[in-house]
């Protein structure tokens, strides 16, 4: 079983994981949003005109991890059990970061549907306050964790 993204002849394909055992899989995933302090306090105090920016963001994530296989052409359709997007602010610095974890009991990881739930959610909060700030920057989307399946842990060293 070949775990390439290319075919004999150099053509992309997807990968055959139809070999595989299912296992429990987990994936953690962070972005990080700079806005202006002043933004940050307006979106925690509920000042934002489109409404809850939180609120929003989660679910874009929540929705973007499940359509993963549609924006990135090689991933799996996989059934996922659990995703969940939450947001730390940094008052003083207006800087929020963003955690997605998804789990799925598959043959293949959700490293990619974390990543995307994360960066679609700093791009939901972006979308949301870009009428306020327009300095607004995404920085960081990285893996934080992984597990299960044959490579066994993953931890990010920070």
């Amino acid at each position: 079983m070949s775990f390439n993204h290319f075919d004999e002849q150099g053509r992309a394909v997807m990968v055959d994981v139809s070999g595989k055992n299912p296992t429990m899989r987990t994936a953690v995933a962070i972005a990080t949003v700079f806005l202006k302090p002043e933004t940050l306090a307006a979106i925690v105090e509920g000042r934002i005109t489109k409404g809850d920016v939180f609120a929003v963001a989660r679910l874009a994530g929540i929705a973007a991890a499940k359509k993963t296989p549609e924006l990135i052409p090689l991933s799996h359709p996989l059934a996922i059990h659990h995703a969940s997007v939450d947001f730390s602010a940094d008052p003083a610095s207006g800087t929020v970061r963003i955690e997605a974890t998804v789990r799925a009991f598959e043959r293949t990881g959700v490293e990619m549907e974390a990543m995307v739930a994360a960066s679609v959610a700093a791009l939901t909060v972006y979308d949301m306050c870009k009428g306020t700030d327009k300095g607004i920057t995404i920085g960081e989307v990285a893996l934080l964790y992984k597990e299960g399946g044959k490579s066994g842990v993953y931890r990010r060293e920070t």
